[in-house]
């Protein structure tokens, strides 16, 4: 049976296959917490590495979740112009 990867585990299966720098909400608590702390607070990180102490970001830092997020440029109409 096919199971749907998400969270870090989507981040781990990104890194083994070769992906690079994966804009990451990142929290040293749970994938949950990762993403609702995009609400209130910004914690996102380029993730380049994993092993068995963390997700490594491009400033040498190690979390224990990384939740792969899509960044992308406003446009006009979404900036309301």
């Amino acid at each position: 049976m096919y199971q749907e990867l998400t969270g870090s585990e989507l981040t781990r299966a990104m890194l083994d296959r070769g992906d690079t720098q994966i804009w990451c909400a990142v929290s040293d608590n749970s994938d949950e917490e990762a993403m609702s702390d995009q609400v209130d607070n910004d914690f996102t990180a380029r993730i380049m590495s994993f092993d068995d102490k963390g997700f490594y970001c491009t400033a040498g830092m190690a979390w224990l979740f990384a939740v792969p997020i899509k960044i992308s440029p406003l446009t006009q109409d979404e900036a309301g112009f």
